[in-house]
Parts: C-alpha cells; structure tokens; sequence
C-alpha cells in the first residue's frame, strides 16, 4: 500500500500564479528523488451540492477547514510514496537537494502563510 503526505493550505488568489511556480520546481525536485506523483490542486467548486445526503448531516467546506480570508481561495496538494520509509528518504534527499534553495528561495516571502497549512502522513487504506 501506498503512503501520501496530504496538505490544505489557503492561498491568496492573486498568488496563485507564484505558487504554482514554486509547486512546479518543487515537484521536480520531489520526483527526481523518487516520489511516485506530485499534485497540487486549486479549488475550484468549495460549495459542492449536498443534495441527496442524510437529514441533518453538516459538512465542512475545504475554505472552512482551510481558514480562508477573503481574497483567498485552497490549495489541496498530495505527494504519493511507495511506504512511509520511502517517503522518509525521499524527503531528507529533498530538503537536502541545494535546488530548494532556488523553488523556495526566501522562506519569509512565500506566496502563501506557511503557518495556516495543514499537513500529514497517511498510509493508504484503499490503493487501487
């Protein structure tokens, strides 16, 4: 089974372009390292129709769980990984690869708050 380490991270829309930008170079460098899949989602339907689900059943919107301002819009992003310990590798040769320098070269000016996003590791429970 397959492990993933899945992110929500609210974005500002003007800055969708810069992210994508860096979420480009990162992605080379993750799957240079061995990652199986790289992707980075921009929401585009954040009130999807409810319509048929169970009487009086809430949901939380990804912009809720997200914590978006106004002006904002979520990221869902998602790196596959062959097991938790391929990841671990795959990762400390990331963050060891001098290109994050350039993909991310100034940590204190991110196209995004790195401090309102939310990650973690998941091992697969279905894995077709």
């Amino acid at each position: 089974m397959t492990y993933v380490d899945g992110f929500v991270l609210p974005v500002p829309e003007k800055n969708i372009e810069a992210y994508r930008d860096m979420a480009e170079a990162a992605s080379k460098i993750w799957l240079d390292h061995g990652a199986l899949a790289y992707k980075e989602c921009v929401m585009e339907d954040g009130t999807p129709s409810m319509e048929g689900a169970p009487e009086g059943m809430t949901f939380v919107t990804f912009p809720q769980l997200a914590g978006t301002k106004d002006g904002e819009t979520v990221v869902f992003a998602f790196i596959v990984y062959e097991s938790r310990e391929h990841r671990d590798e795959v990762n400390a040769k990331v963050m060891a690869d001098p290109r994050m320098k350039d993909a991310c070269p100034d940590p204190d000016n991110m196209p995004m708050d790195c401090t309102r996003m939310t990650w973690g590791g998941f091992k697969a429970l279905v894995d077709h």
